[in-house]
């Protein structure tokens, strides 16, 4: 099995250099790689230890942030390395402050798992979420270096619990210590005979919470809502954009800001034939803004602080791979609206069963998921609730790794 796994990572590697020909995003994975050794060399002394984080993507460094932050307030003498594996982490974060140095993780192989921990000199690492690696894994466990899963979150479907999955349960067992996110996770590691582990919880809960008392102000977002309430619509996708075109011709009396996912050239002109009298943020005006019911954010970065001005959310994806970030919107006590790919993510469930969330299908159901949150009062406070009572995460899982440095 192990052969056929080294086969993979080859072939992979193969591929996404032939995806780079044309695709941007494999471009950047493949470019961002190519010098990795020589950066590495450049800016890590190896005489020195370092804590390794690793995110496999944005998603992931905002989820493990609260922990990375927490533990450079407690030992602020800590080295922290950071690695991604998807160019959407590295790109926007390969200048993290808190950061001694942000690589592109190498691809999993043996010969690379060696080097680059020879390269950093991990006194420990903490991986956020998955990103099961059996070359670094195995190294980090030959050389008795504690392995940390933060915020990790299994299925019954996946291949560590199928008959065939034993090499990939195999890997699980290079892990010093499991945080996990539910108890579903805690009874599927446990049914493996895993007993290194704790329920801590979602570090994205604090991480949410703490950005909402200290979201930036955006000016220009303030004077476009004005008075009118306002929809905020985040991580947009195309099916999510026809049916808020709809949505908001029979909701005049409404603003809305829409933050799309891709901000790329194309799909940008598509947003202005599909909202033609939107307003770009880039192209902002005082007078424009007053006459305008849309305001499209065509830049990166923003969208976590502009739930602070709206009144519902509408949260894309969920007619794709999956909903996107439904927690930043509800820590502003914004109940939430999304599309029917819910299945892998409990916080949009659980918003549900509180009342502060809806599931739409189609145009009809957006409708009636609007009108039902506008005439509820105190869907937002549900929300906010939820998130309040699910924080505290970090704390456990900082506690136990101060007493291992």
């Amino acid at each position: 099995m192990l052969l056929l796994y080294n086969i993979s990572i080859r072939i992979y590697g193969l591929l996404i250099r032939m995806v780079a020909l044309w695709n941007g995003k494999a471009r950047l994975f493949v470019q961002g790689r190519k010098n990795v050794w020589k950066n590495i060399s450049e800016k890590i002394d190896p005489s020195v230890q370092h804590v390794w984080f690793h995110f496999p993507s944005l998603g992931e460094f905002e989820q493990g942030r609260p922990v990375l932050e927490a533990l450079k307030v407690a030992r602020p003498d800590k080295r922290i390395i950071i690695t991604f594996f998807s160019p959407s982490g590295y790109e926007i974060r390969k200048n993290y402050d808190l950061a001694n140095a942000v690589f592109y993780l190498p691809l999993d192989s043996a010969e690379n798992a060696r080097r680059f921990i020879d390269s950093i000199n991990p006194e420990m690492a903490i991986f956020v979420k998955y990103d099961y690696w059996h070359h670094y894994f195995l190294t980090l466990k030959k050389r008795n270096i504690p392995l940390y899963m933060v915020s990790a979150i299994f299925r019954k479907e996946q291949i560590y619990f199928k008959w065939y999955g034993g090499f990939y349960r195999k890997i699980l067992k290079s892990v010093r210590f499991f945080f996990l996110q539910n108890q579903e996770s805690v009874n599927l590691l446990r049914s493996l005979g895993f007993y290194n582990l704790v329920l801590a919880g979602d570090t994205r809960f604090d991480r949410v919470a703490a950005h909402a008392t200290v979201a930036r102000h955006i000016d220009e977002v303030a004077r476009f809502s004005a008075e009118k309430p306002l929809l905020v619509a985040g991580s947009t996708w195309p099916a999510d954009e026809r049916l808020l075109a709809g949505l908001m011709e029979k909701n005049p009396d409404w603003k809305m800001v829409l933050a799309p996912h891709e901000i790329g050239e194309s799909h940008l002109s598509e947003l202005k034939k599909r909202f033609p009298e939107a307003l770009f943020f880039s192209e902002f005006s005082n007078e424009r803004a007053a006459n305008a019911q849309i305001l499209i954010i065509d830049n990166i970065g923003m969208l976590s602080s502009l739930y602070q001005y709206g009144k519902i959310a509408y949260i894309g994806g969920g007619f794709g791979a999956g909903i996107h970030n439904t927690l930043e919107a509800a820590a502003f006590g914004l109940p939430v609206i999304y599309g029917p790919n819910d299945h892998k993510f409990q916080e949009a469930q659980d918003l549900r069963a509180v009342n502060a969330a809806c599931r739409i299908s189609d145009e009809a159901s957006l409708l009636a998921a609007f009108n039902m949150l506008k005439a509820d009062a105190v869907a937002g406070d549900r929300a906010r609730s939820y998130v309040q009572k699910k924080t505290g995460a970090t704390a456990v899982i900082l506690s136990r790794m101060l007493g291992q440095i």
